[in-house]
């Protein structure tokens, strides 16, 4: 088989957990993906127990029977492998752009890692042709609306599985194409789909345990850059460190909390500009986006800590149903039937983290809107940080795209988990709809992010105005990162591409790098 895109060290598929790490390797073609030894023996011995019962007159659900609420109809056993070719294409019911390949990749490499761990009862052929088209850069075109999340992500998984069996579109080479021209191009053979294993392959929380996934790695970019962009606002607003002292934090027992104004107070050490103001200055308390912000951020942080732990659980999981368990001997084994595709472990967790994104950009907004405002003559700032005020209206209107922003990120914050709809003839009467939670997370997760790269480029054209006194090493670090992008402001131009450049680096994780003097 071809090996057109994946050409980094090797994730091995087997019994243990994916990582975050991993996964996102893989999603973004910078490892192959091999199927282990354990993997093997485990998918060949659930497989057994399946062609044992294969042919059972006793129902068995998905194998030999109908799917959600047509479960009671017997299907025979000369049907089976059209019932499950049957199944992938009638759920193929996607609507609306399609997925980013990173998710897609994503999802297969979940789905791929899945059934490794033996307990869907699928031959290793079917989680090896996933990874070779993984390797080869074939990606399945897969419409992002479709899945409730609950009986698996149905619709999304079922695209991919067409592309499984050389039906509908993928993407290769850049190009979009059949699946079977690029599969044929690739030297890999459509799978002709078994008992159980199209119902297998779409049956997953798969879609969204990518979209979380790839959220927690942007959420832990997207932490590192508000802790550098509060700190930078300190001094560019000439306030006090007093906050930071550890003691005001250990008594309130918070971890994120602790943890932010640590950080914080590290990235400041050695500032110049915090003791050129210590006397004399009428000010008694900054206001809140400043004074609490270890409060809000570290709140945040914990709630991010949450989702990455649900993510880390749900990459060891097996979300398939009927589950296979095998016995001693080749064909013994339990076939039970349940509700491990339920996607509520992953909705709610998402959902969580929007409202958490909502208040890092929140803040991060109205510290900006504070030092553009000048409302403070003891910040020695001049409204909107112009160079001119009157003749150059600064960065005016970036604290207005921050405040837009803003706005889109509270209405992503309402749960997606709350609201049922039920499905299947009501068989279906409870849903998570985890995917949209996923799915407006990771905007609202891309939103936030622009609203720290404009607190950023803020931050760092108010240190300007402090010099030639420096800030601590940490944010000094920062505010160098930044500048190798965005020049100083000297007379008005158009800021949205420096809000972008600052995203990018946001992104690459370049600022929590410069933070840390990696």
């Amino acid at each position: 088989m071809s090996d057109s895109s994946a050409s980094g060290p090797s994730v091995v598929l087997g019994l243990r957990a994916l990582t975050i790490r991993e996964v996102v390797s893989i999603a973004r073609a910078t490892a192959r993906v091999e199927i282990g030894p354990d993997a093997m023996r485990a998918m060949e011995a659930s497989r057994s127990v399946i062609e044992a019962i294969r042919d059972s007159k006793e129902p068995h659900y998905g194998i030999n029977t109908g799917f959600g609420s047509l479960s009671k109809q017997r299907v025979s056993p000369e049907d089976l492998r059209s019932l499950q070719r049957n199944l992938v294409r009638s759920h193929a019911a996607g609507v609306g752009e399609p997925l980013s390949n990173d998710v897609v990749r994503a999802m297969m490499a979940i789905l791929a890692g899945s059934l490794s761990r033996g307990r869907s009862g699928v031959r290793p052929l079917v989680a090896q042709t996933i990874a070779a088209m993984l390797n080869a850069g074939i990606t399945p075109v897969v419409p992002s609306l479709g899945s409730v999340g609950a009986s698996g992500d149905l619709a999304p998984l079922a695209h991919v599985a067409l592309a499984l069996i050389g039906e509908g579109l993928v993407e290769a080479d850049g190009m979009r194409c059949a699946a079977a021209a690029a599969m044929r191009a690739a030297d890999i053979k459509p799978v002709v789909l078994e008992a159980k294993e199209g119902l297998a392959l779409i049956n997953g929380t798969h879609l969204m345990a990518a979209q979380g996934t790839l959220l927690s790695e942007e959420l832990e970019m997207l932490f590192e850059a508000a802790v550098c962009a509060a700190a930078m606002s300190i001094d560019a607003c000439r306030g006090t460190d007093e906050f930071l002292d550890a003691r005001v934090h250990e008594v309130r027992c918070q971890p994120g909390q602790i943890e932010v104004a640590a950080k914080v107070k590290a990235l400041l050490a050695g500032s110049q500009i915090l003791p050129s103001h210590a006397e004399n200055d009428p000010r008694v308390q900054d206001p809140y986006s400043l004074r609490c912000m270890a409060q809000v951020i570290g709140a945040a942080s914990d709630s991010f800590g949450y989702v990455r732990g649900c993510v880390e659980r749900e990459l060891g999981a097996v979300t398939d149903n009927p589950l296979v368990f095998a016995g001693a001997r080749a064909g013994d084994g339990d076939v039970i039937s349940a509700g491990n595709f339920h996607g509520m472990a992953m909705a709610v967790p998402l959902d969580v983290a929007t409202i958490g994104i909502s208040h890092i950009a929140g803040i991060c907004e109205r510290r900006t809107f504070w030092m553009l405002s000048a409302f403070d003559a003891e910040s020695h700032l001049r409204p909107y940080l112009s160079p001119s005020p009157g003749l150059n209206s600064g960065l005016m209107i970036a604290q207005y795209t921050a405040a837009a922003l803003c706005n889109e990120i509270i209405g992503l914050a309402m749960p997606a988990s709350v609201a049922n709809i039920g499905t299947s003839a009501g068989i279906e009467d409870y849903n998570s709809f985890g995917p949209r939670a996923g799915a407006k997370a990771r905007r609202a997760a891309d939103l936030a992010m622009h609203v720290v790269a404009i607190e950023l480029i803020c931050a760092a054209q108010g240190l300007e105005a402090h010099r030639p006194l420096r800030s601590g090493a940490g944010v000094e670090r920062v505010h160098d990162a930044v500048r190798r992008v965005v020049p100083v402001l000297e007379a008005d131009r158009p800021p949205a591409p420096d809000i972008e450049a600052v995203v990018s680096l946001i992104r690459s994780g370049a600022v929590g790098r410069a933070a840390r003097g990696d």
